[in-house]
């Protein structure tokens, strides 16, 4: 057998609204209620809605033959279940198939993992699991951090979390010669499995499908199905790991990405060999070929593969150890409230924003910031996390 591993990223986060010195102490409502909604209003419409009915439509259409995975952080759950509740409905619907595996991942979308505070990153993941199970009524087996960030000590920490599959990047710094299309195991423990992205074959859909410039445009589904069999030839799997925005939103409708996802499954099931799997179908399927090192975080984001876009200047260390510093304190004060909000700051996008890196082209469309430079994201960003930190202390104070 020779698979296909489709895995979607379903994230969006929470805007903070325009916070400025003066509003220290006085204001502490956070986050812009009005872009928040109208922007997943418009996700849902562009992309979450259409693309579920059409994977529900396709795991109809060839009994179950066809299957993909999702990870859906917190944030999203939250903003979909105020603002466009029918999205939760249809990914339900897919739920109920038994073809579709939901991951576990960080339920903040956090970088949780990267900090030194264990406590965090495990209340994260526990919270993520307990959502999903209540939604969705499956136990994740499977992770996938924020971003696919991962080194081998953080394959460690998740591990001990209870988790043997874990997916990340196929960065070319790590892999080598080795091919990406295998299921792979972590150097110290056997046990623990690893499905690597083929970075090439997934940013073919995501980042390059609408380019005109591209020398492959236009892609079809025909064309693309003899890449992955041509890329299976000499392995197990090709995983396929993207937003789930690359649907309506990175690529709009009128680029004919949902005409490519419908007919795909019939130029890959047209030979028997060849089949979709889920990462929990792919990892009882398959052997591990080798162990992957990977002593330094890598992530899926920018050319580099690491995690520069977060943490690459002094802006987004000092923010990332102020609000990481407070794990403990806000800990203490047993308010459900102030828990709510420091989850809801600890979102990856908001450091992103913070970024000073140069983006490449291709990848600008995923990358738009609601500040003017990265400056104001660090001010702005700052001004809230000391509002906070006194409403923290004030509560411990009681």
């Amino acid at each position: 057998m020779k698979a296909i591993c489709f895995y979607f990223e379903v994230h969006h986060p929470e805007q903070l609204r325009q916070y400025h010195f003066f509003d220290i102490g006085k204001q502490h409502d956070y986050f812009d209620y009005y872009r928040n909604r109208t922007e997943i209003e418009q996700l849902a419409r562009d992309c979450y809605l259409p693309a579920n009915e059409l994977l529900l439509e396709l795991i109809d259409r060839y009994k179950g033959r066809f299957k993909v995975a999702f990870s859906i952080s917190g944030s999203a759950i939250e903003l979909l279940e105020l603002h466009a509740p029918e999205v939760i409905h249809s990914f339900q619907a897919l739920a109920k198939t038994g073809k579709v595996e939901f991951l576990c991942e960080p339920y903040a979308h956090s970088l949780s993992s990267l900090s030194s505070d264990t406590t965090e990153f495990e209340r994260d993941v526990k919270r993520h699991i307990q959502r999903i199970e209540e939604l969705f009524g499956q136990t994740p087996v499977t992770f996938r951090n924020t971003s696919l960030i991962y080194s081998d000590s953080i394959g460690e920490r998740i591990a001990r979390l209870g988790f043997r599959n874990i997916l990340t990047e196929g960065a070319k710094h790590i892999l080598g010669w080795r091919n990406p299309n295998f299921v792979h195991h972590h150097p110290s423990d056997t046990k623990i499995k690893i499905l690597l992205k083929n970075a090439k074959l997934s940013d073919d859909i995501s980042l390059r499908f609408s380019s005109k410039d591209w020398n492959e445009y236009p892609l079809t589904a025909e064309k693309y199905a003899h890449w992955l069999k041509d890329s299976l030839r000499d392995s197990d799997v090709v995983n396929l790991f993207m937003h789930y925005q690359a649907f309506g939103k990175y690529n709009t409708p009128d680029s004919g990405i949902f005409d490519f996802l419908r007919y795909l499954p019939q130029y890959v099931l047209d030979d028997p060999q060849y089949a979709f799997l889920t990462p929990k179908e792919v990892v009882a399927t398959f052997v591990p070929k080798e162990a992957i090192y990977v002593p330094n975080p890598i992530s899926w984001t920018d050319e580099e593969r690491d995690i520069t876009s977060w943490l690459g200047n002094e802006l987004q260390e000092d923010a990332f150890e102020e609000l990481f510093g407070l794990s403990t304190k806000v800990e203490a004060t047993g308010d459900e409230a102030l828990l709510r909000t420091y989850s809801r700051l600890q979102c990856s996008n908001h450091f992103n924003y913070m970024s000073t890196k140069f983006i490449p082209i291709e990848q600008r469309l995923k990358k738009v910031s609601p500040y003017s430079s990265p400056y104001d994201a660090y001010i702005n960003y700052m001004n809230v996390l000391s509002d906070f930190t006194l409403e923290v202390d004030k509560a411990l104070k009681k």
